[in-house]
C-alpha cells in the first residue's frame, strides 16, 4: 500500500520539519482558509441582513448551509482520495473553495449568497481532512507531534483572526471582502501546492454510495430548516411537511446505511454504548456553542451599537482562551481520562451561557467579554478530550471510518443550531414586541436573553450526561494494530 511505501522512505532519512516545510504550507494556507470562513460571517450577519434588507432567519442559512455543505463532502475525502489521488483532490477543492468564495463576493439576492455559500462548503469541507492525510503520510510516525505543532497553527489563529479580520473589512471596506480576500489566498495555496506537494499513489476502492448521498443532505436540510421553523410554530404547515420529508428521508438514510457494506456514514458504530453516550454529548456542546456563538456579534452590533471591528476585538478572549485551553486539556486527558474534563469544561460553558442570558443594553464591556472567554476556555479544555474519547470508544474495526462520522455529524448539528436559536430568538422578538410598543428592536433584548437561556439549559443536560462517560476499554493487541491510524483519526477530529 502507498501509506506504507511513504512511511518506509520517510523513515530511512533524518527527519525535520524543513524537509516538508513547503507541501506542509500549503496544506496550511489552504486550511487557514476554510477555517477563517467559517468565523468571519458570524461578524457580517447584521451588515449581509441590512444590506440585503433580508431577517435573520433568513440570512442565517449563509451559515447553516455551509455547515450542511460540509457535511455532505466531509465523508467523501477518503474514497475520492484514494480513487483520484490526494494531491489531485486536494488543489481540486482549494479551487472550488476559491471560486465559491469568488461568487459569494458578488451576489446581489439572499438566495444567491446561500447557494454561492453551499459551493464554498462543497469544496471547503474536504480541504481539513485531505490535508492532514497528506501530511501524516509524507512524516514518520514518531515525529507526527513536530508536525501536528505546525498544523495547529491555522487551527488557532483563523478563529482569533477571523472576527477581527471580518470586523475590519466590514466596517471600513464592504462586506464583499470577506470572501474576496480569498482569491489571493487560494491562489497562493495552488500554486504552492501545485509545485511542492508530492503525488500519492491511488487504490482500488468499493462502489459510492451514491443513495446515501442523495438521501443525506435532504434528510439534513429539511430537518435544519423544520428546526428553524419550529422555533415560531410546530404546528404549521411548513414546520410539519419539513419535518415528515426529513423523517422520512432520515429513516430511509439509516436503512441504506446500515445494509450498505461501504456505507457513507458507517452507522454501525452506534451500537457501543459509550460511543453513543459520547457523541451525544458531543452535540450538545456543539448545539449550545455554536448557535450562541452566532448570537453573540449579533447582539453586539444591533442590540449593544458597535461596530464590527468593536465585535471582532470583544470576541478575541474567547479564540485566545480556546487556544489556550486546548493543550492543557491533550495534556491532562491522558491523566485524568475525558469525564472530569467534559464535566468542568462544559460547567464553565454553562455558567457563561447562564450570565449571557442575563446581558441588556447597560452590561458593561468587562462583563461580556468575561463571558465569552469563559466560554472558550471551557470548550477548549472539554472538546479535544471528548472527540479522543468519542474515537476510543468505537469498535477497533471501525475505527478509520469514525472521523468522517463524526465531523460530518458536528456539522450538521451546528446547521440546527444555528437554525433552531435563531428562529427561537425571532419567536421571542415576537413574543415581547408588545411590552415594549411593537418596537422590534428593544424586543430583542429579552429575546436575546431567552434564547442565551435555552442554550445553557441544553448545556445542563451535557454535564449531566458527562457523569455517566466512563473509560473506553481496548484489548492491547487492538491498540497496538491502530496506534498510527489512532493519532491521524484523533488529530483529524480535533481539527473539525
Amino acid at each position: 500500500m502507498s501509506t506504507n511505501t511513504d512511511t518506509n522512505v520517510a523513515s530511512e532519512v533524518p527527519f525535520s520539519i524543513k524537509s516538508i516545510i513547503a507541501p506542509l504550507m500549503a496544506v496550511v494556507i489552504g486550511m487557514f482558509m476554510v477555517i477563517l470562513d467559517s468565523t468571519v460571517v458570524n461578524v457580517a450577519l447584521p451588515r449581509l441582513v441590512e444590506d440585503f434588507n433580508s431577517t435573520l432567519p433568513t440570512m442565517q442559512w449563509t451559515v447553516a448551509a455551509y455547515t450542511l455543505a460540509l457535511s455532505a463532502v466531509i465523508p467523501l475525502a477518503g474514497w475520492m482520495t484514494d480513487h483520484f489521488g490526494a494531491k489531485r483532490i486536494f488543489l481540486f477543492t482549494i479551487a472550488f473553495f476559491t471560486v465559491g468564495s469568488v461568487l459569494c463576493s458578488i451576489a446581489t439576492t439572499p438566495g444567491q449568497l446561500i447557494l454561492y455559500r453551499v459551493l464554498q462548503g462543497l469544496g471547503g469541507g474536504m480541504v481539513a481532512p485531505i490535508g492532514m492525510a497528506m501530511i501524516f503520510k509524507m512524516a514518520p510516525p514518531g515525529k507526527i507531534g513536530s508536525v501536528m505543532a505546525v498544523l495547529g497553527v491555522p487551527m488557532m489563529l483563523a478563529p482569533a483572526s477571523g472576527p477581527i479580520l471580518s470586523g475590519w473589512l466590514v466596517e471600513y471596506a464592504s462586506w464583499h471582502w470577506i470572501f474576496l480576500i480569498n482569491l489571493p489566498v487560494g491562489i497562493a495555496a495552488l500554486l504552492v501546492g501545485i509545485k511542492f506537494l508530492p503525488k500519492f499513489e491511488t487504490k482500488e476502492v468499493p462502489s459510492l454510495d451514491l443513495l446515501g448521498m442523495l438521501l443525506a443532505p435532504v434528510a439534513f436540510a429539511t430537518l435544519a430548516y423544520a428546526v428553524q421553523e419550529g422555533g415560531t410554530s410546530w404546528t404549521s404547515t411548513n414546520t410539519v411537511t419539513a419535518l415528515l420529508v426529513g423523517g422520512v428521508a432520515l429513516f430511509l438514510f439509516i436503512i441504506v446505511e446500515l445494509r450498505h457494506k461501504q456505507p457513507l456514514l458507517e452507522l454501525r458504530v452506534f451500537g457501543s454504548s459509550d460511543f453513543t453516550r459520547g457523541t451525544l454529548l458531543s452535540w450538545l456542546m456543539q448545539i449550545a456553542l455554536f448557535g450562541s456563538f452566532l448570537l453573540v456579534p449579533y447582539f453586539l452590533q444591533n442590540v449593544m451599537g458597535y461596530s464590527p471591528l468593536q465585535t471582532g476585538l470583544i470576541l478575541l478572549p474567547q479564540a485566545l482562551s480556546a487556544g489556550l485551553m486546548m493543550p492543557v486539556g491533550g495534556r491532562l486527558y491522558d491523566k485524568l481520562g475525558a469525564r472530569p474534563l467534559v464535566i468542568t469544561g462544559l460547567s464553565i460553558i454553562t455558567i457563561a451561557l447562564f450570565m449571557l442570558s442575563r446581558i441588556s443594553v447597560d452590561t458593561s464591556l468587562g462583563y461580556i467579554m468575561g463571558t465569552v472567554a469563559m466560554m472558550g476556555g471551557g470548550m477548549g479544555m472539554s472538546m479535544m478530550p471528548l472527540n479522543t474519547h468519542i474515537l476510543q470508544s468505537a469498535p477497533r474495526r471501525l475505527v478509520s471510518r469514525v472521523t468522517p462520522l463524526t465531523t460530518a455529524a458536528q456539522q450538521v448539528m451546528v446547521s440546527f443550531a444555528v437554525a433552531g436559536l435563531t428562529g427561537y430568538l425571532t419567536s421571542r422578538t415576537t413574543f415581547h414586541m408588545p411590552e415594549f410598543g411593537g418596537n422590534p428592536f428593544l424586543a430583542m433584548e429579552p429575546a436575546f436573553g431567552d434564547t442565551f437561556f435555552v442554550a445553557a439549559c441544553i448545556a445542563v443536560i451535557g454535564v449531566i450526561i458527562g457523569f455517566i462517560l466512563r473509560k473506553p476499554k481496548m484489548p492491547a493487541d487492538d491498540q497496538q494494530s491502530t496506534d498510527g491510524e489512532g493519532q491521524a483519526e484523533v488529530a483529524m477530529t480535533v481539527g473539525h
